[in-house]
């Protein structure tokens, strides 16, 4: 196995990280986790994240996963006031079979509260997505309502992804994939145990080694390198055939137009995520319809 090239010191994923140990230390000095497992188990049961991103076989549309994504690191502010509970039910009404919901505060302006208001909404699977590291924060998504959590195997990577949260200080380093697929693998079963499913993050070649050797059954291809924050549809043609058949691909980020998504669904994508394209169009129901037609 290959090693990527170590992030460069305080890059984007090494900045939202060291917030996103400190969120998780002050969670965790708030709510115990016997009583998170307590608030997950006595959750309504999860609706089927995985089996709602089956597209059907042949050259169909994808799945969606739409997203309510109020700020982005590469673009600024996309919608900071948007209403999240409005736009939940739009999405529904448009036909997008799931939806994610960005819960970082500081960088991308979400919320669990995001995550809870949504829920009350719409009967879609959601999907938490955030820089999750530790079994905490996947028992914290169930129970607010989550039906998936996102895992980035980069961050997980990062010396900065060390599951055991303390207050002591941590610093940026290369990353590690075989440390990767170890909290991968810990993190999955935890998943299981807490009734989530999950979106497996890779973005090169190596990293999806990682994702399929610990199991996982839904993979996300980003197109965006969270290191440099730059985009390419290419990732999704490049790593798109190293995905088993059984598994359910999804791409991530950078598709903009209905060519974008016909694109990486000839490459094997059976679901598209989008965000940004779909909260900054004019017609957000259009801009869906343009994605899915």
């Amino acid at each position: 196995m290959s090693t990527p090239k170590p992030p460069a010191p305080g890059s984007v994923l090494d900045r939202i990280l060291l917030n996103k140990r400190d969120e998780v230390a002050a969670a965790m000095r708030l709510t115990g986790l016997p009583r998170l497992r307590e608030a997950a188990a006595g959750a309504p049961p999860a609706r089927p994240f995985a089996a709602a991103l089956r597209a059907p076989a042949g050259d169909g549309p994808p799945r969606l996963i739409a997203e309510i994504k109020k700020v982005s690191p590469s673009r600024a502010d996309l919608a900071p006031d948007l209403d999240v509970r409005a736009t939940a039910r739009r999405y529904a009404a448009a036909g997008a079979s799931a939806i994610s919901v960005l819960t970082d505060a500081r960088f991308f302006g979400g919320s669990l509260d995001d995550l809870r208001a949504v829920r009350a909404e719409v009967d879609l699977p959601l999907l938490r997505k955030d820089f999750l590291f530790t079994p905490y924060q996947l028992f914290e998504a169930r129970a607010a309502g989550a039906d998936a959590a996102l895992l980035i195997v980069a961050a997980l990577a990062s010396p900065l992804g060390d599951p055991e949260v303390t207050d002591a200080p941590r610093s940026p380093g290369a990353p590690d994939l075989a440390v990767a697929g170890e909290r991968l693998s810990v993190l999955l079963a935890a998943a299981r145990a807490a009734g989530v499913d999950c979106l497996v993050e890779v973005h090169d070649a190596p990293e999806l080694e990682v994702a399929l050797r610990a199991g996982a059954a839904v993979i996300g291809i980003n197109n965006r390198d969270l290191r440099t924050l730059e985009t390419r549809l290419e990732v999704t043609d490049r790593l798109a055939g190293g995905v088993p058949a059984g598994a359910v691909l999804v791409s991530e980020s950078g598709i903009e137009t209905g060519a974008d998504a016909r694109r990486v669904r000839r490459a094997g994508a059976s679901a598209i995520l989008v965000g940004s394209a779909i909260v900054t169009a004019p017609d957000p129901r259009a801009k869906i319809e343009e994605l899915l037609g």
